[in-house]
């Protein structure tokens, strides 16, 4: 297998999970080769998985460093005097998904020590792109105890994050890590996504009408979403733009999951809530202003696209 000229080489670990299903194709219809580092195969004929044990860092160090396909064994221009070319990127999704899915304090190390030894490993090996998954949850509010409010909003790179919850200090966590590598290794680019909640294509149909129709029921999503196709995008972006160090995005679509303007029904629903700054008129609560700014993000999915309401 061979990588386009104008592709790079990308790593992407937990890409046979709901985010990389949709996020991988992406990348590879750009150009891009990428190598799946997961416990479970990805189903794409173009990708390979690498089975991987991340929170071994060992393990982690040799598939940064290894064969993107067994394949490359009989590509004659890769010889000990020509060993395996650097991976460009390595995209880290790995981890577990959420709280209750293993106990907390599992979920706490495997997600923490994962993103630890990736970045670790990617930057020791002098890869000088590495993007990884942060979350929404890190805003306190979507696995708080009980009925929580936010700070204000919009929701921005620059709040002040406080979760309560294992899973999202996990996350807080990783891009503590993030940026104390990317000050260590000057010349590195770490960009962490605060990805909102991920919707697949085949999702619209029977989970939006009642998002939209019952937004009471979205508050811990900030009435927010990502199209797994557009984060698809921003991480191709996040690839392509370079020279940032250590960054933040919130990696959403624009539009809230509101049929009200936005400012109208958050002074309604959270009236003690400060609105720090003019909203658009349906532009999400859980702001991705600075990826559209930043990065050039374009939204390209949009839930009334698919959904009647």
């Amino acid at each position: 297998m061979t990588t386009p000229s104008s592709g790079k080489r990308i790593v992407f670990t937990g890409g046979s999970g709901k985010a990389g299903r949709h996020v991988i194709p992406y990348l590879l219809s750009k150009g891009h080769e990428v190598l799946n580092l997961d416990l479970v195969p990805l189903d794409h004929p173009s990708v390979y998985t690498l089975k991987t044990d991340l929170t071994d860092a060992g393990q982690v160090f040799n598939a940064l460093s290894s064969h993107f396909h067994i394949a490359n064994y009989a590509n004659p221009r890769q010889t000990p005097e020509n060993p395996v070319p650097q991976p460009d990127a390595v995209i880290h999704f790995a981890a577990y998904a959420r709280n209750m899915l293993v106990p907390d304090n599992e979920c706490f190390k495997g997600n923490v020590l994962s993103t630890y030894n990736v970045i670790e490993a990617a930057c020791k090996l002098g890869i000088k792109k590495v993007i990884i998954a942060s979350s929404e949850t890190t805003y306190g509010v979507c696995f708080a105890q009980g009925d929580a409010d936010y700070h204000s909003f919009p929701l921005e790179e620059d709040y002040d994050c406080d979760p309560m919850d294992t899973y999202a200090t996990s996350k807080l966590c990783g891009e503590r890590c993030a940026r104390s590598f990317a000050r260590r290794f000057p010349g590195t680019d770490i960009y962490a996504l605060r990805i909102g909640n991920v919707i697949e294509p085949h999702e619209y149909e029977p989970d939006f009408p009642e998002y939209v129709n019952k937004p009471e029921t979205r508050k811990r999503n900030a009435w927010s979403y990502v199209d797994a196709r557009d984060l698809g995008q921003i991480c191709d972006l996040c690839v392509q733009k370079s020279g940032l160090g250590f960054q933040v995005f919130n990696a959403t679509n624009t539009i809230s999951t509101l049929k009200d303007p936005t400012k109208e029904y958050l002074q309604i629903a959270c009236p003690n809530t400060p609105i720090t700054r003019e909203l658009g008129e349906y532009e999400a609560p859980l702001s991705n202003r600075k990826a559209r700014e930043v990065l050039g993000f374009v939204e390209q999915h949009p839930w009334h696209k698919y959904v009647k309401v």
